[in-house]
């Protein structure tokens, strides 16, 4: 039996098994199709659910900061997925890119992380888009049946999952056209309000920092725990809180990467993609906050605010109506790319064994139907039971992780497999990618000791799993049993003991 860390899937055999008809996937992506679906899963969940709440409770004006140091964040880790899709062009974004890089056992980890980050972000999003849906309709979209049932999420997520299942080449044309709708109405947005921008409501930037009365310690972050911050918000900390609490919002970009597989030409359009959506939802974002906390008082956007809420105050009712219209169109979006996501990443995962690989399989419309059913019917679970707060921070720490491995795969398939054609290459190596990891790890370090406790049962779960089904049925473990016949790929680079485990 192979060290686990040895179980390593070499570039040529992940492109290789992308060619097995029974697990094929259509190519239908263009760049342009990529682009579309990164701006439709980033605009809408930070903008439509996370803004206002966290400049009134959080950070004050300076939420506008905290939305550019998560830019910066989210920015050097885009450029690490960038030469990693153009490169490893398979579906399943940091889990095969960690597989051809660490081996199984890792990529197991990254690719249950994965499924953490974006399962859990689907369910929040379709849990805002019920929120908006009955602002918009007034209408009660909760049943209390012992708990409260969302039923507005379940009922978007339902819709979503049978539309993916029909192809993504249908999903990327819905999306286009909404994702027109809801860009019109951000621009709108900021249009009108910035006629009713006061420069004194950009005072104090950074409010003074205030307890907070959450109780446990563990509700405080883990970075104030180690300096003695205590539980506060607003000041520095709160900036540093809010910051990490944002990303959620450029949550999405790394999706384009999942779809490396259905994508025509991938060495040109997955880093066109990835970070053409990244800067065009990063100048939306500042301008947002800007404008919000131009309008009023940070202190009129405490509890349970949206965008409207600024609106409403200051009398343009008009605006509020058709941000909430924009709000269900946006977040409709984001919750589907987000399905498609992490059906994505599990497919790949089925696809190497280390799920039951019947999971794998692709119908006549080369989309795998069977899972995509699963990972809706998951996502409804979730967002009909659990709260919104609980579920952002834990897709958070997820996201982050994802992007540490990464980060520093790029440098090591840099230098294990340099011969490799690369559409695109992470400029100032290895700075950029080191630069990725700390900024990453210092946003992790931000988020509550209750969310990295939540993350660690998550983890420990995870590793149950592998080792109770998943090394042992894994295509490298039935390939050693001689259970499955082995596979020949082109060598690797002399020295580079990548992928010896195949032959």
């Amino acid at each position: 039996m192979s060290m686990l860390f040895n179980r390593v899937k070499s570039v040529e055999q992940s492109i290789a098994d992308t060619d097995e008809p029974d697990s094929k996937l259509r190519k239908d992506l263009t760049a342009w199709d990529l682009t579309v679906f990164g701006v439709a899963v980033v605009v809408g969940a930070g903008i439509f659910t996370l803004t206002a709440r966290t400049a009134g409770n959080v950070a004050g004006a300076s939420v506008s900061l905290a939305f550019v140091i998560a830019a910066v964040a989210c920015g050097l880790a885009a450029l690490c997925y960038a030469e990693f899709a153009s490169t490893v062009p398979v579906a399943g974004s940091a889990y095969t890119f960690t597989f051809a890089t660490f081996g199984e056992f890792l990529a197991w980890i990254i690719g249950w992380d994965l499924m953490l980050e974006l399962a859990l972000a689907a369910s929040v999003v379709s849990k805002g888009w019920s929120a908006y849906l009955a602002d918009f309709l007034n209408i009660t979209t909760t049943v209390d049946i012992g708990f409260d049932l969302d039923w507005g999420a379940v009922l978007l997520i339902a819709v979503l999952t049978v539309l993916l299942a029909l192809g993504t080449k249908i999903s990327s044309r819905v999306s286009l056209i909404i994702t027109s709708i809801k860009v019109g109405v951000v621009v709108l947005m900021i249009i009108v309000g910035a006629f009713y921008i006061k420069g004194s409501n950009y005072s104090p930037y950074i409010p003074e920092s205030k307890p907070t009365d959450t109780g446990s310690g563990i509700h405080q972050t883990l970075f104030s725990a180690i300096t003695g911050g205590g539980d506060t918000n607003f000041g520095w900390y709160g900036l540093l809180a809010a910051a990490s609490l944002v990303f959620f919002a450029f949550i999405g970009f790394d999706v384009v990467a999942t779809t490396a597989e259905e994508t025509k030409d991938p060495q040109r359009a997955l880093p066109r993609g990835i970070l053409g959506s990244l800067a065009i939802v990063t100048v939306l974002y500042v301008l947002v906050t800007l404008v919000l906390t131009g309008m009023v008082p940070y202190t009129d956007l405490a509890g349970d605010s949206t965008l409207t809420t600024a609106f409403k105050i200051r009398g343009v009712t008009w605006v509020g109506w058709i941000i909430n219209l924009g709000a269900i169109a946006g977040l409709t979006t984001v919750v589907m790319v987000m399905l498609l996501g992490q059906t994505r990443v599990a497919f790949a995962m089925s696809r190497d064994g280390l799920l039951p690989r019947a999971l794998a399989h692709t119908g006549k419309r080369g989309t795998p139907a069977r899972l995509t059913m699963i990972v809706g019917a998951v996502s409804a679970v979730l967002a009909a039971i659990f709260p919104m707060g609980t579920l952002e921070e834990m897709v958070n720490i997820g996201t982050l992780f994802a992007f540490v491995l990464v980060s520093i795969g790029v440098v090591v398939l840099r230098r294990t497999r340099p011969e490799l054609k690369r559409g695109f290459t992470v400029p100032f190596m290895p700075v950029i990618p080191i630069l990725s990891v700390l900024a990453c790890v210092w946003l992790m370090l931000n988020l509550s000791i209750e969310t990295w406790l939540r993350f660690i049962v998550w983890m420990a779960l995870g590793l149950a799993i592998y080792f109770g089904f998943g090394r042992h049925n894994s295509v490298f473990a039935r390939r050693e049993r001689g259970e499955m016949a082995s596979v020949t790929s082109p060598d690797p680079a002399p020295g580079a003991n990548l992928g010896k485990d195949l032959t």
